[in-house]
């Protein structure tokens, strides 16, 4: 126990470094250790009976509350830390309910949330995640401020707007979709250093044109879930342009059928299409490496070409881009359960697609961790900056487990 309490002693002063007060070193090591000890609870109170000699409650709570440091520069330190120990191959980018019972707390609204599956009452967190196979960090979020809580909507609520300076909302703070703030995440952790070639992420923001194309913007490829209304034309479809008469504006080039479904697509292709691809160890046992049962299932990729209209305005006329159209086709299943696009190189081996497509369940591991051991969704505070604070200390303490783990023998470190 010494031992790991010297580790996290070393980690969360180079994660503090910033920090120019011996009081707010001294707080912040012992709140992740609060999240680290065992206990249900993850709020101050709980914690601080836990730590004895650290256990001043209301230290705790003014560092996570109103001390004045900045989670972005403690998140660079922890992104520096975890580009160098995972090389991650991809960013993750997902979000996650914290559900509550009240309305006081910064950005809470009755919104849609995976967490419950349904609108409830709750804040919703976005985050971003290095990622490899075998593990994951949460390294950069954002509070989602929904448009009720803006002033300069139209969809504004008098009573959650003047909440905004009780919470300690930044005046200049206003709505922004989802996938936008994923793309500046992205940016951020550009800023910091941290360059990686691939965004995952699910239909939320794969469904989302503007997303994909900022993906691209800043040079990266992506592999993002996609719902099967999705319209594309065939890889192999060419646009025509219908004669001109030589009066008026000249014909703009167009395709000769309409766009299809994802789903219309693959269902033309038919059942024959489909591959088996084993792409990992799952947790019930069978005969993998770890003693645990490889994950399979049945894949078609095809190349096709998106037909939304963001797509279609930029492309003006021209061919729209070509990219991986993947679907997952169980034996079983009369026709395809799940979509997905991507826009690596034609040559890319079906088994890497579907790789990449499935490392999203290192973001839901990361989330059930964080939250079930960790504490993530404990915190009581009602504050913009309290909830930034929380969560970047509980990606901390993430972390830290993320790092023993993989210091130990490679068959505990497999995936579980």
């Amino acid at each position: 126990m010494a031992g790991v309490r010297e580790d996290l002693a070393a980690f969360t002063a180079e994660m503090f470094e910033a920090f120019t007060r011996a009081d707010q070193h001294r707080w912040g090591q012992a709140y992740v250790r609060g999240l680290l000890l065992d206990g249900r609870r993850k709020s101050v109170e709980p914690m601080a009976a836990r730590l004895g000699e650290d256990g001043n409650r209301q230290a705790l709570a003014h560092f996570v509350t109103t001390s004045p440091w900045d989670p972005a520069h403690v998140r660079a330190r922890l992104a520096w830390r975890m580009q160098a120990e995972l090389k991650p191959t991809a960013l993750i980018i997902d979000d996650t309910g914290f559900l509550k019972d009240g309305d006081a707390s910064a950005c809470v609204s009755r919104q849609y949330t995976a967490t419950a599956g349904k609108v409830t009452n709750c804040q919703v967190g976005v985050s971003l995640h290095l990622a490899t196979d075998q593990a994951s960090s949460a390294v950069d979020w954002r509070l989602f401020l929904p448009r009720s809580w803006d002033p300069a909507s139209d969809k504004a609520d008098p009573l959650k707007v003047a909440r905004r300076q009780q919470c300690g909302i930044p005046v200049d703070l206003g709505h922004v979709e989802k996938w936008q703030l994923a793309l500046d995440m992205i940016d951020e952790t550009r800023s910091w250093g941290v360059h990686v070639p691939l965004a995952v992420a699910d239909a939320g923001y794969g469904d989302t044109a503007a997303f994909r194309l900022g993906v691209n913007e800043r040079g990266m490829n992506y592999v993002v879930g996609i719902s099967t209304t999705l319209s594309a034309q065939p890889g192999s479809a060419r646009p025509l342009t219908p004669p001109y008469s030589g009066t008026g504006r000249p014909p703009v080039a167009r395709y000769p059928d309409p766009a299809k479904s994802v789903k219309a697509l693959v269902i033309e292709a038919g059942r024959g299409a489909a591959r088996p691809v084993s792409w990992r160890e799952g947790s019930r046992p069978g005969r993998g490496r770890t003693g645990c049962k490889r994950m399979y299932s049945r894949f078609v990729a095809l190349r096709v070409r998106p037909a939304g209209r963001e797509i279609r305005d930029r492309a003006d006329g021209a061919e729209l881009p070509e990219c991986w159209l993947l679907a997952e086709w169980p034996a079983k299943e009369p026709e395809p359960v799940q979509f997905w696009l991507c826009d690596l190189p034609a040559d890319t081996p079906l088994t890497t697609l579907v790789r990449l497509a499935k490392l999203r369940w290192r973001i839901e591991h990361d989330y059930r961790e964080m939250k079930q051991a960790l504490g993530l969704a404990h915190f009581e505070g009602r504050t913009f900056n309290g909830w930034h604070h929380h969560v970047t200390l509980v990606a901390l303490a993430h972390a830290f487990c993320t790092l023993r783990r993989l210091a130990r023998a490679p068959k505990e470190t497999a995936p579980a």
